[in-house]
């Protein structure tokens, strides 16, 4: 059986959660087994994994999960595991996923592969999967020699399409408390989806001059309904924060439509980037290493394109 973890933030499912049960159910399709999905702590509406997938949905709740806290988190997801005889357990490559794929290893006594986007096989009795490696310039392929594994799936690996209905859920209530004292919680929710599981991303470099002329990035961005980026030199001067920094010491990232301003395109951007499945430049150095990356290159100054680029998608979207 294969078991999914379904991250929620604030009740409410996270894009990442309905890929990851996608991609558990043709998992557990290729493998001739069932796909459930696991939800731990506050969820409304647990069944609707079942339209992306999952047969039956533990809901994992109580005062020791009220907040994640991977130790216990990932007690509660193997417990769930050995009740359920799963054989793959699968996780978003998130920062929860990223937490969670090692401990569950060895809990379960399994193998794991952190990062995977491709669909598993079974290869002489072996479980195998595919990931990119060396910054998507080649693809590896693992073989699980142990009875049990745990993959993390990275974001926009597949686009999961709705095709069951809601599924049977099974309450658990567990008693205890976190081994973490949580003393406040402060959560800013914004429109834009977190970096690693957006579809659209704006994103720019030292171009900018300086963070006061950020806005029309961010103007830019919310009109396309996108996330924000930067590149490494623009998060080390503090212009923006560090979570926003893509590249290869930073956030790596699969989105549909990544575009670029005011950024050189160094070999270290671009490993974080390259998976992006269109890239769109702008910059006014012809010569910027980026536009050999480029599927659309703007050769232009960035402080009379973008503003122009966001009039456009106002009035297109009117």
């Amino acid at each position: 059986m294969v078991l999914v973890y379904a991250e929620t933030q604030n009740g409410q499912f996270k894009k990442a959660a309905f890929e990851a049960v996608a991609y558990g159910k043709k998992s557990a399709d290729i493998l001739g087994t069932s796909c459930e999905a696991i939800v731990v702590g506050n969820a409304e509406n647990p069944g609707q994994l079942g339209q992306y997938g999952a047969a039956k949905v533990h809901h994992l709740n109580g005062s020791g999960v009220a907040h994640f806290d991977g130790k216990s988190y990932a007690s509660a997801i193997a417990g769930a595991a050995e009740r359920t005889n799963a054989k793959l357990v699968v996780v978003s490559h998130s920062s929860q996923g990223k937490t969670l794929v090692g401990r569950l290893a060895v809990k379960m006594d399994a193998g794991s592969v952190s990062g995977v986007n491709h669909l598993p096989e079974q290869k002489d009795g072996k479980l195998c999967v595919k990931k990119n490696v060396f910054s998507g310039k080649a693809i590896a392929e693992y073989a699980i020699e142990g009875d049990a594994a745990v993959f993390s799936l990275m974001g926009n690996t597949l686009k999961p399409e709705q095709s069951g209905s809601d599924a049977e859920v099974v309450n658990v209530t567990l008693d205890g408390s976190s081994e973490i004292e949580i003393l406040e919680v402060n959560l800013q929710q914004g429109d834009a989806a977190p970096l690693p599981e957006a579809e659209l991303v704006v994103s720019a470099g030292r171009g900018m001059k300086g963070p006061e002329n950020w806005e029309i990035i961010e103007e830019l961005a919310r009109t396309l309904g996108a996330t924000t980026a930067c590149s490494r030199p623009v998060a080390d001067t503090g212009w923006r924060p560090h979570h926003e920094h893509v590249g290869q010491t930073g956030v790596a990232i699969r989105p549909n439509l990544y575009i670029a301003a005011g950024i050189s395109g160094a070999i270290q951007h671009l490993a974080g980037v390259s998976s992006s499945k269109c890239i769109v430049v702008i910059n006014k150095d012809p010569e910027a290493p980026f536009f050999k990356a480029a599927d659309y290159g703007v050769c232009a100054d960035l402080f009379d394109v973008v503003p122009k680029l966001t009039e456009a998608i106002k009035k297109a979207k009117a």
